[in-house]
């Protein structure tokens, strides 16, 4: 899937990622390719992401995640 974290000042990651697991406001939750579409709130953690089997992560406050047919786009403060 499609994977793009974005700030205020930057683009952190734009590419092909495995997997998303962020801290969303009820928990934390993984998206995966062909997951349901969905927009959350995501509150102070760690965001993680899986490209070509190695994992990466980024601290964040607060943001919030939109996923929709193969595309996920995670906007943090």
């Amino acid at each position: 899937m499609n994977l793009e974290i974005v700030s205020p000042e930057k683009v952190i990651y734009s590419g092909k990622a495995e997997a998303v697991t962020v801290p969303g406001l009820k928990g934390s939750f993984t998206v995966l390719k062909r997951h349901a579409p969905i927009i959350s709130g995501l509150r102070s953690g760690i965001v993680s992401y899986r490209v070509n089997g190695n994992k990466e992560k980024v601290k964040i406050n607060e943001g919030f995640i939109e996923a929709e047919k193969n595309n996920v786009t995670v906007c943090i403060e």
